[in-house]
């Protein structure tokens, strides 16, 4: 069930929200057993295949987690420990990368391995398990109720695409009384913050996609883009993934806050950002901590010389590459990113925080180049389709424009390919050619000028939601099913 369909902003989640706070003031602890059960329905309705399998993994985590809590000696609780996360990645694994190990070894995937789909969400809610057990282990957590735990890890909010949420998050705000009474001010405060991502999702990131996802699909059955669509494509595939990531992210804080639990900050402007080192500070924020706290503090961080603070810098952006995805293209582009840090902690290129405004624009140039090009392989099924769009931004493939706009280059038109390739913007006329420029600079204006969602002040967000309420709705009601999340396939 999608955050912006009418089935759940009509039916689930104002039901949700009513017995919620109708059980909270009196009976708080089964106000958490009515958001575990109905966050269990929020998941079966998207996923029923694995919704069984999905509750048995909470059970069978809190039980580690409580044999890790009630340790007797160290070694004991080290070794369920270290069974715990072994047994959630191999869970992950087995569903989302038996196939690529099978290829990478050279060996026939399992039998019916390949019929699998990946259960939703289980990129994300596998890393908030494995997080809670490490910091059980470490001493982090001391104790905790069943109902909490289950609340902690099915939250639907954050189910299915983040953030990633850390226990001394969200427990404590459960824990508190005045958490499960209803607040106007909260309620309209995350009602207007949904709405606002309802927008940039269906008003901008679907809109996106209608150009990005011919182009890139073309590219990878072997289409030769030339240079004008090679771009679109790319420019128009990085605002629709900065939109629709952005747009989840406020419709999982706005629901968090309408029924008052404030979720982390998970994505500020990042196409702001004058460095890799900032980039990462500001998209996926939750990703980036828990890669810091689980993965790269694992390896040694930069405990051990720098050689090998480098080393596990790009390790750790090459494995939350293949996080994203089973395919070498998503580990290219970690290994792209990973590379790109170890640069820019050198300082080579630009620093984090350059102070003179030459070197900030310098800074920002370099690190919109690595983040535009590295979403090609992001976006791309195969290095191929990659290839072809990669060759075409360079107009190896041509500089194909419309008779119309052609006829008028004068002694520049025999530099441009006379031949028309198979129109992948649109109808390939062009009214279609003006509207994906205009929005393409309408979404560069935006990410650029614009604060985020959460760093607009409140009277502000209200006054934008009175804006927008009649598109959405209008868009609802006459469009009917909405297009996924891009991080939904993770």
């Amino acid at each position: 069930m999608l955050f912006q369909t009418r089935e759940f902003i009509v039916y689930f989640f104002p039901v949700v929200a009513l017995g919620y706070f109708l059980l909270g003031p009196r009976r708080p602890r089964l106000s958490l057993v009515w958001l575990v059960l109905s966050s269990l329905v929020f998941y079966a309705i998207g996923e029923l295949t694995y919704s069984a399998l999905f509750a048995a993994s909470v059970l069978l985590n809190y039980v580690c987690a409580q044999f890790i809590l009630h340790r007797r000696g160290r070694r004991r609780a080290r070794i369920m420990m270290v069974a715990g996360v072994a047994l959630n990645l191999a869970v992950l694994g087995w569903f989302k990368y038996i196939g690529f190990l099978a290829q990478i070894f050279g060996l026939p995937a399992p039998e019916g391995s390949a019929s699998y789909a990946l259960p939703l969400g289980i990129s994300f809610y596998t890393f908030q398990k494995i997080a809670f057990l490490v910091d059980c282990y470490r001493g982090e957590v001391t104790a905790v109720s069943f109902d909490l735990y289950a609340v902690f890890v099915t939250f639907f909010p954050t189910l299915i695409a983040g953030p990633i949420v850390h226990h001394k998050e969200i427990i404590p705000q459960f824990r508190d009384p005045r958490c499960h009474h209803f607040d106007a001010q909260d309620f309209a405060a995350g009602a207007s913050i949904f709405m606002i991502g309802m927008f940039k999702k269906i008003g901008l990131a679907d809109n996106y996609a209608r150009f990005t996802n011919p182009i890139f699909d073309a590219a990878d059955h072997g289409h030769q883009p030339p240079l004008l669509e090679s771009w679109a494509g790319c420019l128009m595939f990085t605002l629709q993934i900065y939109f629709d990531f952005s747009a989840y992210t406020d419709m999982a804080i706005g629901l968090a806050r309408m029924l008052r639990i404030r979720l982390p900050l998970n994505f500020d402007s990042p196409y702001k950002s004058v460095s890799m080192i900032e980039f990462w500070r500001r998209w996926h924020m939750t990703l980036s901590r828990f890669l810091r706290d689980y993965v790269y503090i694992s390896l040694g961080g930069n405990r051990r010389g720098r050689i090998r603070r480098y080393a596990n810098l790009i390790i750790t952006m090459v494995l939350g590459g293949l996080w994203h995805g089973a395919n070498w293209t998503f580990v290219a582009w970690g290994a792209l990113h990973g590379v790109a840090l170890a640069i820019n902690h050198l300082g080579v290129g630009a620093v984090a925080r350059p102070a003179h405004a030459l070197r900030r624009v310098a800074g920002w140039g370099l690190t919109m180049v690595v983040v535009i090009t590295g979403w090609v392989l992001f976006r791309a099924n195969s290095f191929a389709g990659a290839e072809r769009i990669y060759r075409g931004m360079l107009g190896y493939n041509g500089i194909y424009l419309l008779p119309q706009i052609a006829q008028r280059l004068g002694p520049l038109r025999p530099f441009v390919d006379p031949v028309q390739p198979s129109p992948t913007i649109g109808d390939g006329t062009a009214t279609d050619f003006v509207f994906a420029a205009m929005l393409t600079l309408l979404g560069i204006a935006l990410v650029l000028l614009f604060p985020s969602t959460q760093n607009l002040s409140e009277r502000r967000r209200l006054g934008v939601v009175v804006l927008i309420f009649g598109f959405c709705l209008q868009h609802i009601v006459a469009n009917g099913p909405a297009d996924t999340f891009i991080y939904f396939r993770f």
